[in-house]
């Protein structure tokens, strides 16, 4: 099983006109990478091997690699592929394949401590295809072994880009059926390249899975909508930030403030 070619051809176009890795570097943007990194480092042991499906442009594989580990970067966009060979510096033991979330045949069964599913379930739009990429996941981590998978979630994404920003237009968004009227939850497609969820689809989605959550992370919490505020705020502040968002990000009135979250799974 492959990813749709729609989807393949929509995310192309898109990473190759969006540089992701910058968005990551900016203060607001450096919350979800700080935040991510913050929960990996809690459970990485000397000599772990590592895993990260789907990529991007490399910031989380490189920077693990950077540590000394072990790091196996798979990436669907051949553009992303290019950026993370450019930037990986020789001798460090990271391997950069393009492949696909829904099959990762060539790659054995058990074979990591660490699995990283940060960027595929933002642009898989069927419970099928989710299904299969957590099982894909699953299926080379360890038993006892981690997985982080990432989500964007609807109701941050509602507000900050429908009615912050007026990226979108909600009432047309309820017009054509992606959000619902009653309830507000959110339906996507390929052409529109993300997918939207609240935490109970999250949960329904891993409810039959053979995992124990270790944590349910807002990753970024408030920090896209403070994006302006946080990017002009000197080092000192900054760090004020940071000490309270770590704080906060695991209280369950988060969960749907986010833009992005974090789930941190243990395999048994």
């Amino acid at each position: 099983m492959e990813i749709n070619p729609e989807i393949k051809k929509v995310l192309s176009e898109h990473y190759g006109e969006h540089d992701e890795g910058a968005r990551l570097k900016s203060k607001h943007g450096s919350v979800e990478f700080l935040t991510t990194m913050k929960f990996v480092e809690k459970y990485l042991k000397p000599g772990d091997k590592i895993i990260e499906i789907g990529a991007g442009t490399g910031r989380y594989s490189l920077a693990l690699a950077k540590m000394g580990y072990t790091v196996d970067a798979v990436e669907l966009v051949e553009s992303n592929v290019e950026i993370i060979k450019n930037n990986a510096t020789p001798g460090e033991e990271i391997n950069i394949t393009q492949g696909d979330a829904l099959d990762l045949s060539a790659f054995d069964d058990e074979a990591y401590d660490i699995t990283l599913l940060l960027g595929p379930l933002y642009h898989l739009f069927t419970e099928k295809d989710k299904k299969r990429a957590l099982g894909e996941a699953l299926r080379v981590t360890k038993k006892g072994g981690i997985i982080f998978a990432a989500y964007i979630i609807s109701d941050a994404s509602i507000l900050f880009n429908g009615f912050k920003r007026n990226a979108y237009n909600i009432a047309e968004f309820i017009e054509k059926g992606y959000i619902d009227p009653a309830t507000f939850a959110a339906r996507s497609e390929p052409a529109l390249i993300f997918e939207l969820v609240r935490k109970e689809d999250i949960d329904r989605l891993i409810a039959n899975l053979p995992v124990k959550r270790l944590h349910y992370v807002a990753s970024d919490g408030c920090s896209a909508d403070l994006g302006e505020e946080l990017d002009a705020m000197d080092d000192a502040a900054f760090e004020l930030y940071l000490r309270y968002h770590f704080a906060v990000c695991e209280r369950a009135d988060m969960a749907g403030m986010t833009a992005h979250s974090l789930d941190v799974l243990k395999k048994l």
